[in-house]
């Protein structure tokens, strides 16, 4: 008499969160190779900015006239300004300032800018045709030159700044993410939840903001590499951060214009700082733009 055998039956090896995102991630570098730069160069950014203590080699604020415009050397890779403080340094911690402006002021006006938005689709008729002449009123003034008025009448401070630089960012992803809104506006399951009793917090919050959040993302990455810029071009016309604070925008002001045949590092290796700054967060941005936007998928 036989005696059947059990056959061994496979065990389906299901992938842990981390080995999914380390594939995803894996994936991305290889379909993007750009945005793998871009996401390199920020990321080496942030390192910069959290072990600053660490990595920088003297202190960002210390003043010694004897080494006044020094030119780089194997102590001072970048070279002295014209206090003798290490430019090297000063970069360094100029990252965190950039970072801290940027996000700050990138996801406010991104946050608020997707809530117009999504609200101006939500209901409709006169709200969204007036909220919509508003937009049209912010955007026909470019984004440098509106937070140059907000800064100059709000004043001097670091909050001030990021609240100057976050207002131009609100029309610009209201009208981005209208668009996406009107379509996730008409899905069967945001009829359904209204034909529910639904209140129009709930129907947004539950079920159209999560159907933006691809733009969304998208706008905020974008608007970093722009926020780092407006931010040094603030700081650089007078109205951003202030002495000694080590900003790339105010390095690149005071005495970098009238030093620059005497020292020129002293304007080169900020404005270098401020270039790979947004070249990254652009290259990344696009890369995600492709890679999250439907109808860019197959582009590659």
């Amino acid at each position: 008499m036989a005696v059947a055998t059990a056959q061994p039956q496979e065990i389906e090896v299901i992938p842990s969160r981390w080995a999914r995102a380390w594939n995803a991630l894996g994936k991305f570098i290889m379909t993007k190779p750009l945005g793998a730069v871009g996401g390199a160069i920020i990321f080496v950014m942030i390192l910069a900015a959290v072990f600053a203590p660490q990595i920088a080699p003297y202190d960002p604020y210390e003043l010694n006239q004897s080494l006044q415009f020094g030119p780089p050397s194997i102590s001072h890779p970048f070279g002295t300004d014209e206090f003798g403080r290490d430019l090297f340094t000063r970069i360094i911690y100029g990252a965190k300032i950039a970072l801290i402006i940027g996000f700050s002021a990138s996801f406010l006006g991104a946050t608020g800018g997707a809530i117009v938005g999504v609200v101006s689709a939500y209901m409709g008729g006169r709200t969204d045709l007036i909220i919509q002449r508003i937009v049209d009123i912010l955007l026909a003034f470019p984004l440098l030159i509106l937070a140059l008025a907000i800064a100059s009448v709000l004043g001097r401070s670091t909050i001030n700044l990021v609240i100057a630089i976050a207002i131009p960012v609100i029309p610009r992803t209201a009208r981005i993410v209208r668009s996406s809104a009107l379509s996730a506006k008409e899905l069967v399951y945001v009829e359904a939840a209204r034909a529910v009793g639904s209140t129009h917090v709930r129907v947004m919050f539950r079920h159209i903001i999560p159907n933006i959040m691809a733009p969304y993302l998208i706008i905020l990455t974008a608007q970093l590499g722009s926020a780092i810029l407006t931010e040094a071009s603030l700081s650089f016309l007078g109205l951003g951060q202030a002495e000694p604070e080590p900003s790339w925008g105010l390095m690149l002001s005071g005495g970098a214009p009238l030093y620059a045949e005497k020292a020129p590092w002293v304007a080169i290796f900020p404005g270098v700082a401020i270039s790979l700054a947004v070249f990254g967060f652009n290259l990344l941005g696009d890369s995600l733009r492709d890679a999250l936007d439907p109808r860019l998928r197959g582009r590659s």
